[in-house]
């Protein structure tokens, strides 16, 4: 089988983290928490304002939560300044508009507020509402990631593997994860895992990588649980069990997850830790086809072609012979000419 160890990048384009704006006590009277408010207090002023947006103990009000964040974000209440920035970058409550959402960002992280230093660095990073800057959103991960924000320093971490923003340094990128990671965050697990597994910026330690890949796939990181099920296939650094490497692609494709479909096609196709079953194959193949993976397009065109699991269709094959070779796969190109030159 061959190995699909996904890189980072794309480990973090599955996942973004949850904007998590303040918290709010269920038992805040309502009653009194809006008296409080009228009267000007801010910190019962946002947390009215977050109650109305998350819709707890009130009808959710997306233009009422608006109303309550505007009045404790001019007393300089920075929570309050980071969530006007989440709804308009959102549109919640308001017309989209980054231009906008920037200048709350700016505000809150002027004041110190790791997760508004953070969000301040995504909109840079990303260029929404001001000119992409990589070193400008470096320099905020930075400040966040200083404060111990794990999101934060997983960004950071990225940025100095990638080298985007700062001189590339796969020690400092392993540094920047390790914080992070130590702290749960998924992401910085998995992406952990990768550098202990392919020798980046630690010693090479298919063990370590494993460790971590179990922390990040008990989160249900798809990305982790992927990988984890190709070290139980083959036994790097844990005994090879084909039917454990099996659970965890499927835990990983039932979420939608590729390169797990594609895996747990195959192990059904040769039978390596499940019944071999050529209908259930074709059917994991079809999946992970469907997302482009051109592996998995050939492998499908290969069963329509002999007709195992599936009517024998030369016509099916061939096509998906062609989607597999317009997709960069050789095999499926040769297969495509051989099919096409010979007769019915």
């Amino acid at each position: 089988m061959k190995l699909y160890i996904t890189g980072l990048l794309a480990a973090f384009l599955l996942i973004q983290p949850a904007r998590v704006c303040c918290e709010i006590s269920l038992q805040d009277n309502l009653s009194q928490l809006q008296k409080e408010a009228q009267l000007g207090n801010a910190v019962a002023q946002n947390k009215l304002a977050r109650m109305y947006y998350t819709g707890q103990g009130v009808k959710q009000d997306y233009a009422e939560a608006m109303r309550w964040y505007l009045k404790a974000a001019g007393q300089q209440r920075a929570w309050a300044q980071l969530s006007l920035g989440v709804m308009h970058e959102k549109g919640q409550g308001v017309k989209q508009n980054f231009a906008e959402a920037l200048q709350w960002y700016r505000k809150s992280a002027d004041q110190g507020l790791p997760k508004g230093e953070y969000y301040l660095g995504v909109v840079y990073e990303k260029g929404q509402g001001v000119k992409q800057d990589h070193e400008e959103a470096a320099r905020w991960f930075t400040k966040a990631a200083g404060q111990g924000l794990a999101e934060a320093q997983n960004k950071l971490g990225l940025m100095y593997y990638t080298g985007k923003g700062v001189n590339q340094d796969q020690a400092e990128a392993a540094r920047w994860f390790t914080k992070a990671a130590e702290q749960g965050l998924a992401l910085a697990q998995n992406s952990l895992g990768v550098l202990y597994y392919t020798g980046q910026g630690v010693n090479q330690d298919y063990a370590e990588a494993a460790t971590w890949f179990r922390k990040a796939a008990g989160q249900g990181l798809s990305v982790a649980e992927n990988k984890l099920g190709l070290m139980y296939y083959t036994g790097q650094s844990v005994k090879q069990d084909y039917a454990e490497a099996a659970t965890w692609f499927r835990k990983a494709a039932v979420r939608g997850f590729a390169e797990a479909q594609l895996n747990l096609g195959m192990q059904y196709y040769t039978g390596q830790g499940v019944s071999q079953d050529y209908a259930e194959a074709a059917s994991w193949y079809r999946k992970a086809a469907g997302q482009g993976l051109a592996e998995a397009q050939y492998n499908l065109g290969v069963l329509y072609f002999n007709g195992s699991g599936i009517t024998k269709d030369r016509q099916k094959a061939k096509e998906w012979y062609q989607k597999a070779c317009n997709n960069g796969y050789q095999k499926a190109c040769d297969d495509y000419r051989r099919v096409t030159e010979q007769p019915n």
